[in-house]
């Protein structure tokens, strides 16, 4: 298209200046012969181009000065061809009138050369930034795959171990119950993608099968609370992201104490904000938050902290706070996002 447009322009403009000099018809000729001539040499050139172009510099540069000048030889072979031929019959065409042609001919060809790899280099610039940005989500989406497989593996070791302790306690009713919750938890996670989003509303259904199985394993010690900002619901975040929280409030805070603990669930949105914070009624001490952040098995606080990162880059607050006189807690801000286009609660 622009090889049409540039030569097309290249015709009117050789043809109105030779109408207002009161040429001959037979310029118009002369010229159409030209812009043809013209046209199919490009295009050759052009696919040419289209080799040199991926090539080393030195190359691309050489070859390029090669085909101009040969180019321009041939164009104006033609040129000086038809001028004697179309506009005047059996003038001389001496060295003189060649000479003049292939300078104006060299010209043209080298600004039609520049601008060709100008646009095209630009081309390769924006595929090149484009396959750059699909590597870089590819890579995201990988890690973020990896960061959530880490926490299956560990939620079902602890899961199937319990069920096995069970099982030798000859609780065969409790252990199916606590099967069969978990068949349905695992059926729950396994419906979203691994590096997808789900709503508020799904991670805490998620969170409260999750703690029904807990809840068979620690019975009154376990005593969840949930307050949701209904207006959040549909608010959109990591698939599982808040279940290692509770996993760890678990350990820390129900397991070591006689009487268990309280793990609160608050949930609410603020100027285009979600704000979640999970706390817990357990010792809280500074040793304690050091320990909940190093995470015996790897995973945890550290794991939120990559995926909230891998998510949401800096856009993102992660905040934990512990007590001396007990208590543990941990903040989460992230961007009020919905699946379609929805006013910020």
């Amino acid at each position: 298209m622009l090889q049409s447009i540039g030569w097309g322009g290249y015709f009117v403009l050789r043809t109105l200046s030779g109408l207002a000099n009161a040429v001959e018809w037979t310029y118009v000729v002369h010229t159409l012969l030209l812009t043809a001539t013209g046209y199919s040499i490009t295009l050759l050139m052009a696919a040419v181009y289209r080799r040199l172009i991926r090539m080393k510099p030195i190359y691309t540069w050489v070859g390029s000065i090669i085909i101009v000048i040969v180019a321009a030889a041939a164009f104006s072979a033609i040129e000086t061809w038809s001028y004697g031929t179309i506009i005047r019959p059996g003038s001389s065409l001496g060295g003189i009138r060649f000479l003049g042609a292939i300078l104006l001919t060299a010209a043209l060809l080298i600004a039609w050369s520049a601008l060709y790899y100008s646009i095209n280099f630009y081309l390769l610039l924006e595929e090149q930034s484009d396959r750059l940005l699909r590597l870089e989500n590819q890579a995201s989406s990988a890690q973020l795959a990896m960061l959530r497989y880490q926490l299956n593996p560990h939620f079902l070791f602890n899961t199937l171990n319990s069920i096995s302790t069970l099982v030798l306690l000859k609780q065969t009713e409790r252990a199916n119950a606590m099967l069969s919750r978990l068949s349905s938890f695992l059926r729950y996670t396994l419906v979203n993608e691994s590096t997808g989003l789900v709503t508020v509303a799904q991670e805490i259904e998620t969170l409260k099968l999750y703690l029904e199985i807990e809840k068979m394993r620690f019975e009154e010690r376990l005593r969840p609370h949930f307050h949701i900002d209904p207006s959040c619901s549909r608010a959109l975040l990591p698939s599982l992201l808040l279940q290692p929280l509770i996993e760890n409030a678990i350990k820390y805070a129900v397991t070591p104490q006689e009487e268990g603990a309280d793990i609160a669930i608050e949930v609410k949105c603020q100027t285009g904000r979600v704000l979640i914070t999970v706390s817990d009624t357990g010792p809280g001490a500074d040793t304690l938050n050091r320990t909940r952040a190093d995470g015996s098995t790897g995973v945890g606080l550290a794991n939120i902290r990559d995926r909230l990162a891998q998510a949401y880059g800096d856009n993102h607050r992660f905040e934990t706070q512990s007590e001396i006189t007990g208590g543990f807690r941990v903040l989460i801000d992230i961007p009020y996002q919905v699946e379609e286009a929805e006013e910020p609660k």
